[in-house]
Formats: structure tokens, sequence, C-alpha cells
């Protein structure tokens, strides 16, 4: 799938995370940038989730900014997903 326009879910409130999916040039794949106070803990973990999900939801060529406020992974994965569906997904 290719994503066409922009989406974005989630908030900057504690223990959310705020995620916003855009498209990217052809060829440059998934591009994540994360912020949050936790990424030396969890940065790892958090970067590899999200990279996942887009990848089970045949992403290529996408931009993720996600700012991380402390969220669960099943916080994380509601907004990822949330965020993808908004974003004007096209079948490729």
């Amino acid at each position: 799938m290719t994503i066409v326009g922009t989406g974005q879910a989630g908030t900057l409130e504690s223990s959310d995370i705020l995620v916003t999916v855009s498209p990217a040039e052809s060829g440059s794949g998934i591009i994540l940038q994360l912020t949050s106070p936790v990424i030396k803990q969890y940065g790892r973990h958090i970067e590899e989730f999200i990279t996942s999900l887009a990848r089970e939801q045949g992403l290529s060529d996408v931009t993720i900014h996600a700012n991380d406020r402390g969220a669960l992974d099943c916080t994380i994965e509601a907004r990822v997903l949330t965020a993808i569906a908004r974003s004007k997904v096209k079948a490729v």
C-alpha cells in the first residue's frame, strides 16, 4: 500500500503518543522519527514495534513521526493503525 495523504492520531497527554503518517519519496522505505522521554530505556523497542506495524500493513515509502509520552504497546498500536487509516491509503 502507498500513503497518499497525511494522517494523525493521538495526543501529547501523558501515557499517549501522537503519530503522524505521511508519504515519503519513492524508494526511501519506512522513515521513523521518534521523540520520547523514555527513549534511552525503550526507544529501540518502540522503533521496532512501529516499523513492524507499518510493514504488517504493507506500507513502503512512508514517513512516521511519533511523539511518545510513555504510551503502552496497545496504545501505540491503536494510534499507528488509526493514523494509517486516516492517511488516504492507496492499494498498489
